[in-house]
């Protein structure tokens, strides 16, 4: 009897953690799931025509030339110009000292810093809506074509986008876990000032969280630890933003908003809103549209109100405004597939939609997709010039187009660098 006894203590609290174990294991599956898939997918996407046929455009030349350099000579460029990329060019800088290469190393680490912002959607997307509504957000996120098109440049805006997303992630996490000073505000400070140094405009994406926070009514010991994580921010980004100021003939060529790039933002933001109206699977103390709607509308929007002071309205500024996009989308998805008695009109609408974006993403593989093609300006110089004959540069900041490869121009004269002989006035 005793010993039947001491055996019914032993065993008895097993099956407790048996469960324990089994819904903590599917729940890692559950996350590695949803965001494996988008990440897969846009890697995959990123890596298809990844070389654009050889071709490479002007400011993708400016990080090629600049990495090139050592981070002496990158800091004393940025006292003059591109400020701003200092911080981008430099991470470049160590990434071209380590593992060398041509464009595959220029667009590569956009490429997995993409995949990374797609795994990070996914997993909010679950967390705020369920598996369903995660995997369909992050999907959505990799077949944005502005998303496939900065997937693959040698540009800071993958980065940007992916940094603020896993720091909405880590807000999310702050908040539903209702820590102050503990490792998961510090990870959302320090990931935010570091998108913030690598684009100062990212900046937007705080007053997106604390429009979030606000509407949400989360417990003030939560905004004060929100608010001063985000002074901290600010006070690293401060230096930063005033010495930049100095430079804003760099963004001199902005005029009033493009069209097609204010069509674009107002049809996302026209899609979401429409999204969010609906009713939709819903968990935790913040509510999707609550996240998605502030990050997707406001950055670009007080890009829009700053035009008439000073135009700055590029969509690529504010890249990470897809993440709401693509979070209100892939839940208004999984309502629509929820609500559909037949998954043969869920199967058709989505063959539909891929259809539709097969002929931009083939065009965004190809050199005409960019503004100009240095790669073929330079060959193009090498071939029709002779040793000896001039060259020059209206405006000189065209320049840029023949320094990916010093070969193309190393016999010829830069007319505007020449000296004037002292002897013949020339």
């Amino acid at each position: 009897m005793e010993f039947e006894i001491s055996t019914i203590r032993e065993q008895a609290p097993q099956p407790a953690k048996a469960v324990l174990f089994s819904s903590g294991r599917t729940r890692f599956r559950t996350k590695a799931f949803v965001a494996i898939v988008p990440m897969t997918v846009t890697f995959t996407l990123g890596l298809w025509g990844i070389r654009r046929q050889n071709s490479m455009w002007g400011d993708e030349s400016v990080t090629y030339q600049l990495a090139h350099r050592d981070l002496t000579q990158i800091w004393r460029t940025a006292q003059h110009v591109d400020l701003v990329h200092a911080f981008y060019y430099a991470i470049m800088h160590e990434i071209y000292g380590l593992v060398g290469g041509g464009l595959l190393t220029l667009r590569l680490p956009s490429v997995l810093a993409m995949s990374a912002a797609a795994a990070g959607v996914g997993l909010l997307g679950l967390r705020l809506a369920g598996i369903r509504a995660g995997l369909l957000a992050g999907l959505v996120f990799a077949l944005v074509p502005q998303i496939q098109q900065y997937t693959q440049e040698g540009r800071s805006y993958a980065m940007v986008c992916a940094l603020v997303t896993w720091a909405t992630y880590a807000l999310v996490a702050c908040v539903v876990r209702h820590t102050r000073w503990r490792w998961r505000w510090t990870a959302y400070g320090t990931t935010m000032l570091l998108a913030c140094l690598l684009h100062e405009f990212a900046v937007f994406a705080l007053a997106a969280h604390g429009i979030t926070l606000l509407v949400s009514g989360v417990p003030r010991p939560a905004l004060r630890a929100w608010s001063v994580t985000v002074a901290c921010i600010v006070v690293g980004l401060l230096p930063l933003a005033i010495r930049s100021s100095g430079e804003s003939g760099q963004v001199s060529w902005i005029a009033w908003p493009d069209p097609v790039q204010l069509l674009g933002f107002l049809a996302m933001v026209t899609v979401g809103m429409r999204c969010a109206r609906r009713p939709m699977n819903v968990r935790g103390s913040i509510q999707l549209p609550a996240l998605a709607l502030p990050i997707l509308v406001l950055p670009g929007l007080l890009l829009l109100l700053l035009s008439p002071v000073k135009p700055l309205f590029v969509d690529r500024y504010v890249l990470y405004s897809s993440i709401g996009f693509a979070l209100l989308l892939g839940a208004g998805i999984d309502r629509f597939h929820r609500r559909q008695l037949s998954s043969r009109t869920s199967w058709v609408v989505a063959l539909a939609v891929l259809a539709a974006l097969l002929p931009p993403s083939l065009y965004l593989r190809t050199p005409q997709s960019r503004h100009d093609d240095v790669i073929a300006i330079g060959n193009a110089v090498r071939h029709a010039a002779r040793p000896g004959d001039g060259l020059l540069y209206l405006p000189g900041r065209h320049r840029v187009w023949t320094g990916a490869n010093p070969e193309d121009t190393r016999f010829l004269t830069d007319l505007a660098l020449v000296s004037r002989d002292p002897v013949h006035g020339t």
